[in-house]
């Protein structure tokens, strides 16, 4: 992909390999994990795995090295492209176009994405950090302070941008709905430094930002999601297909929001002597009771949409059908800790993580395929 046709959007891929590396970890930490802390590497193989379950673990293990490694990778190099598309006019072409800019929110949230794999994955396998984890948290706080000044001021910016210059309401689309998927990303890890970290000081200040990134997100979510649908109810049919991926984005901003609300919830337990176990329940059970019903409809919604053109296209939205499957799938290993431990339960989040590489690995597939013009009988757009 060149300057001239560059999209934000493409951090989309870099996103959902993060997601994907993470999940992988979030089933392990609510399923065998320890009851206070988070697990590491040592932790699990402790008790002598073997056989069926040396060799699951082992593969899930493997997930999370090689999607944290395709993150890092495909961060790095959107990220050069980045900045040298923010140089050219197409840049301001699109931060003034309120149908489009949530495509700006993208590299913020894979950049946000980061520091999840360095509470998760990357902690998991290297001791030294799992040992000295609570030093790490007043760099963590510095750089995610940074990330929320530059992703509240953004939102603002193009939030003025749409009540300044207006817009036609009947042509979004699902991809609006970045912008609360950015600010659920950003509470997300806010509420886990709260949570997670033994210094009052840098938790109460984590949990109060993100209590203001946290309400604009809910605000946005609401009213974006009452304008969606009122505005796709008064359309005929379904939107063009290079939309349609993005209907599913609504199941990893209630995935996010709801950690935020159980994160936010140990914060409370732990400085505050807030008695949580009904609370717990009732946040993740109620997002993820929202998610099975949701993530049904969306399937049967896009079902003719994959039987009769997804494997023979390829755009750039289409990478927004990765992080719904992680989402449901981390919201899974919430509910099977928090809620019900069913292995019901636990068979949707690993057939959701089985779901979320086969996705992603067809559209890489795709995505190279289009980037050097080897199609392969698949349809490129832009």
């Amino acid at each position: 992909m060149n300057l001239k046709n560059f999209t934000p959007l493409v951090f989309l891929a870099s996103l959902g390999a993060g997601g994907v590396a993470v999940a992988p970890f979030i089933l392990m930490q609510y399923s065998v994990g320890p009851d206070s802390g988070l697990i590491t590497q040592s932790q699990l193989w402790a008790g002598g795995l073997g056989g069926a379950a040396a060799a699951y673990y082992s593969l899930l293990e493997l997930v999370m090295v090689l999607f944290t490694l395709l993150h890092f990778a495909l961060t790095a190099w959107f990220g050069l492209m980045l900045f040298r598309w923010m140089k050219t006019p197409q840049f301001m072409e699109l931060a003034n176009d309120p149908l489009k800019n949530g495509a700006l929110a993208a590299p913020l949230i894979s950049l946000l994405m980061s520091m999840n794999l360095f509470i998760g994955p990357i902690r998991y396998f290297i001791p030294a950090l799992s040992e000295n984890f609570q030093s790490l948290f007043l760099p963590a706080m510095g750089f995610w302070a940074l990330l929320f000044a530059v992703s509240m001021l953004a939102e603002i910016f193009l939030l003025g941008i749409s009540f300044r210059k207006g817009f036609d309401v009947s042509k979004i689309n699902f991809g609006w709905l970045l912008h609360p998927f950015l600010l659920g990303m950003l509470t997300v890890v806010g509420t886990g430094l709260a949570a997670m970290s033994q210094s009052q000081e840098i938790a109460d200040t984590a949990a109060f930002m993100s209590m203001i990134s946290g309400s604009m997100g809910v605000f946005l979510l609401l009213v974006k999601m009452v304008v969606l649908f009122k505005s796709h109810f008064e359309a005929k049919g379904l939107p063009q297909r290079s939309f349609l991926p993005g209907f599913l984005i609504v199941l990893p901003i209630i995935t996010l929001f709801a950690i935020s609300a159980y994160r936010f919830g140990h914060y409370l337990g732990r400085f505050h002597g807030f008695h949580s176990d009904a609370y717990f329940y009732a946040v993740i059970g109620g997002a993820f009771a929202f998610e099975i019903w949701y993530l049904l409809f969306g399937i049967f919604l896009l079902a003719e949409y994959f039987r009769m053109h997804h494997f023979k296209e390829f755009y750039v939205t289409q990478w927004g059908l990765v992080c719904p499957f992680v989402a449901f799938a981390s919201l899974a290993a919430f509910a099977y800790s928090a809620v019900l431990q069913s292995p019901f339960i636990y068979a949707l989040a690993a057939l959701s993580i089985a779901a979320s590489i086969i996705i992603y690995l067809e559209l890489l597939v795709k995505h190279f395929n289009c980037s050097r013009n080897t199609q392969n009988g698949v349809v490129c757009e832009s």
